[in-house]
């Protein structure tokens, strides 16, 4: 039978009790697992004071850090629903989604609360709170301190009143009903409006031991959280699974630049990196591509003995970037560009790139770095199956899934739930691609962004946009359709072309296209590219929002 995550939790407190477990990178704030039981239950009795009951909403939305976390543990111990919304969503947006997800309470950060509480918020929202230090911003709509006060005082002397020698680890007992409603999910997606994911603890808990057992680490391993925690990608990959573990996590709590992040690193020595392949992208552009362009190191690479050292020492390298403790390093959310992913793969760097989504809260496929094959998404985790539907001759089609961690479905929203689920309950993943012989993954694209070429073939923009990634200064592209002919937008490489002309960028623009339409098929050839003048804007996992571009 499977256990709670919570379970989990509850040991990994018990045995390490006064092993620090959270911490804001930076920051004077930090909590051993004690004092992130000791107030989880303070939560607890907050909540019981303003009336929450079991399996009613509250809300979670700021920047990441360690009360962050303390909130979310909280408000699934206490089986309450927590409402995970982004904090990059317009504070109109936010207020909507408190109205919609039938939220009581919302827990807020500074800079998400500086706008917001200009809005109306919804009647049925009893408290908001601050994610800095709990503090009560506003009562059933009111700024009132006298309340405020009042509710303080109540929550502490009932606290007192349960624990008058304080907590200890006996006191720990965490658990919940797995089939219950634990989380909703709002995402943004990279195609239209938000929706309300609707995820039971047997969902995350599933997700929790895929990554235990798939990433197994010791207690007292450390790791930094840079994804954001409302998206499921960071929750269970950055939060749930390694503290389950007995890991110590490090947020960043300000936007990650390379310079903070690599310093963070540094600092740390993290086990594990969680990361989108931009990231790592931008790495093998800024410090790899130049030493593995000379003509020296291409000579040798592939000579046995020669390249192995070669290997061996750029490999090195970059696991001494990464905190020099590297064990794993996960990327998921998009594909990586093919020549970065080929690189990795010879210099045997610990890669693995999973395949999910919100959906599945989020896992679907995945490998140890070990057995992973490269161009995947991984094998299906436990307990989950994959199959593809209406495959053509080639074994694309629709990839469809079934398992423990598929969603409930959306949250007021019966038509779209209905429209994702087949009538034999295969959820619609929106994904073409394809299963080889041991079950690995490959993923073709999107469905909605698949183009009919001019025969009847199909036109996979994502493959198009792959080895245009590669050319000369291309930072980042998208393929869109125009009057049955492919054009190529393209956001330049900043670092290559901020000394050239714009005439010179279209130059060599125009000297990439001709590359570029070599290497592809002469059905899906690009007929143009146009150089933009800004960054493509970016959903909060770094997808371009294709629905923006035509």
């Amino acid at each position: 039978m499977q256990r709670h995550y919570l379970d989990y939790l509850t040991d990994v407190m018990s045995h390490q009790w006064n092993d620090a477990a959270l911490t804001d990178y930076n920051e004077d704030h930090e909590y051993t697992f004690c004092e992130m039981a000791t107030e989880m239950l303070r939560l607890h009795e907050l909540f019981a004071q303003m009336g929450i009951h079991r399996g009613d909403k509250i809300a979670l939305c700021g920047r990441n850090c360690a009360n962050w976390a303390v909130a979310y543990l909280a408000i699934a111990s206490y089986e309450g629903v927590c409402v995970s919304i982004l904090q990059d969503f317009t504070a109109v947006d936010i207020a909507h989604l408190l109205e919609h997800s039938d939220s009581e309470l919302l827990f807020v950060g500074p800079y998400v609360w500086k706008e917001l509480q200009h809005q109306q918020l919804p009647e049925k929202l009893k408290a908001v709170l601050s994610l800095e230090d709990w503090r009560v911003l506003t009562i059933n709509g009111k700024d009132s301190e006298s309340a405020c006060k009042r509710l303080k005082k109540a929550v502490d002397k009932s606290f007192a009143a349960k624990y008058p020698n304080g907590v200890s680890a006996e006191d720990i007992s965490f658990t919940a009903d797995p089939d219950a409603l634990s989380l909703l999910n709002y995402t943004s997606g990279s195609t239209g409006s938000p929706k309300g994911v609707m995820l039971n603890g047997r969902s995350l808990s599933n997700n929790v031991e895929v990554g235990m057992k798939m990433l197994p680490v010791d207690p007292g391993q450390r790791l930094v959280s840079m994804l954001p925690l409302a998206h499921m990608f960071g929750q269970i990959c950055e939060l749930l699974y390694p503290l389950c573990s007995g890991t110590h996590i490090y947020f960043l709590t300000k936007s990650p630049t390379p310079s903070i992040l690599l310093k963070a690193l540094k600092d740390v020595q993290p086990y594990l990196v969680v990361t989108v392949p931009l990231v790592i992208e931008k790495i093998y552009k800024k410090n790899l591509d130049p030493l593995l362009s000379k003509w020296v190191i291409r000579a040798f690479w592939h000579v046995p003995a020669i390249g192995n050292i070669l290997k061996s020492r750029v490999k090195r390298g970059l696991r001494s970037a990464f905190g020099g403790k590297l064990r794993y390093f996960i990327c998921g959310g998009a594909a990586m560009n093919p020549v970065v992913e080929k690189c990795l793969m010879d210099i045997h760097f610990p890669l693995s790139i999973g395949y999910g989504m919100t959906e599945c809260g989020p896992l679907i496929g995945g490998n140890p770095p070990k057995y992973f094959k490269a161009r995947t998404g991984g094998v299906p985790v436990m307990n989950m199956d994959v199959k593809i539907d209406n495959p053509n001759e080639a074994g694309i089609g629709e990839i469809l899934v079934k398992g423990e961690n598929v969603m409930l479905g959306y949250y007021k929203n019966p038509d779209a739930t209905n429209a994702a689920f087949t009538e034999d309950g295969w959820l619609r993943t929106g994904d073409l691609g394809r299963l080889d012989k041991k079950k690995n993954i490959y993923i073709k694209g999107r469905c909605k962004t698949m183009f009919l070429g001019a025969s009847g073939q199909n036109i996979y923009p994502e493959e198009i946009e792959d080895k245009l990634n590669n050319q000369e200064a291309v930072g980042e592209s998208l393929i869109v359709e125009r009057e049955g002919k492919l054009v190529a937008l393209v956001f330049p490489d900043e670092t290559l072309t901020k000394r050239m002309s714009l005439e010179e960028i279209q130059q060599l623009m125009k000297a990439n296209l001709e590359k570029l339409n070599r290497l592809i098929p002469s059905y899906s050839k690009v007929s143009n590219i146009e150089v933009q003048d800004k960054p493509f804007e970016h959903t909060p996992k770094r997808s371009i929002k294709r629905f923006l571009y035509k």
